[in-house]
């Protein structure tokens, strides 16, 4: 019988229907998981279920038995896959489940960004517009996205859908090459990407090539004033550039959905970029309307029922197949 235990069932929405895999197990659920709770949670667990709870060598090798990984998420930087494969453990995770709601926060952030609409809103709340004395007023910049270029780092799933919705809007996609690659593939050399886009959205996993990828050099490299867009992972961002990028108006604003450690100290710098007036952060929720969650719980089920019968799908090892 498997032993299956969930690390962070509250990543998940508590109205999320979950079903429970069909062949005989035994099932324990973790709201949350701290750090130091992990390997004493997983000793006797033959299937693990993380969604951001960091498994590496330490915590398998606390869990002999343990056969398979279900990461709860697309992203899989909180599994150390490499000590998986030398220790014969499978790794799986969900895929395609947020390719609606994340764009679509996407544009949500810089629709609000484009067209300074979180002011405009606060101002009228404030009595602004009686203070006007006409039918309107002007106190910050409003810009059509028809016309303006959007750059995409990253070109799965998420980011080919974003540009299907600029493009929707009418803007020109471009696509960016990794810093230092020649332009090839449809894709831009990187500093003529930032010199050339007005908005910047990012779509990329983090790796130590992509972790900072948005820098001094980079943010110094843009010449239109680009809105900066990251849904992806907090640290692809390296947050004091920001700061300065904002400073100096290299950049025009920023939507960041993500942080390199979640949640956020009250002290840490995102905070302060929190509260700057050109810049929206949300915590994390780009992924999270309804309809992906029910998704991404339904295809757990399957990433479990398969695994059992022989037939993993999603498989990050595929060698353990």
């Amino acid at each position: 019988m498997e032993h299956i235990v969930f690390l962070d069932r509250a990543t998940i929405a508590p109205e999320i229907s979950l079903s429970r895999p069909s062949f005989a197990h035994d099932w324990t659920e973790h709201q949350r998981t701290g750090p130091s709770e992990t390997a004493g949670r997983l000793k006797d667990a033959t299937i693990a279920i993380t969604n951001k709870v960091r498994i590496g060598a330490d915590e398998l090798d606390a869990a002999p038995g343990l056969r398979l990984i279900a990461v709860a998420a697309t992203g899989y930087d909180c599994v150390d896959i490499a000590a998986c494969e030398a220790r014969g453990v499978a790794v799986c995770n969900i895929r395609g489940y947020s390719v609606n709601t994340v764009p679509e926060h996407v544009f949500t952030l810089l629709l609000a960004l484009r067209r300074s609409l979180v002011s405009y809103v606060r101002e009228v709340q404030e009595g602004a517009w009686q203070q006007a004395g006409q039918f309107c007023f002007f106190s910050g910049p409003i810009r059509d996205l028809s016309g303006s270029t959007l750059g995409i780092i990253g070109k799965g799933g998420i980011g080919s859908r974003v540009a299907a919705i600029g493009s929707a809007f009418g803007m020109k996609v471009i696509y960016a090459a990794r810093p230092g690659a020649p332009a090839e593939d449809g894709r831009v050399a990187f500093e003529d990407f930032c010199a050339s886009a007005d908005v910047i959205s990012l779509h990329c996993p983090l790796t130590p090539q992509t972790r900072g990828l948005m820098n001094d050099a980079a943010f110094a490299a843009m010449k239109r004033q680009p809105v900066i867009l990251n849904t992806a992972r907090g640290a692809l961002i390296d947050l004091p550039a920001l700061e300065r990028a904002l400073e100096q108006g290299l950049v025009s604003g920023a939507g960041i959905d993500v942080a390199d450690k979640e949640p956020p100290a009250p002290d840490d710098i995102l905070m302060r970029l929190a509260n700057h007036p050109r810049v929206l952060v949300t915590p994390h929720v780009a992924w999270a309307s309804s309809e992906a969650q029910q998704t991404l719980a339904d295809q757990l089920t399957s990433v479990l029922e398969r695994f059992s019968a022989g037939d993993p799908i999603n498989l990050l090892n595929p060698q353990r197949g």
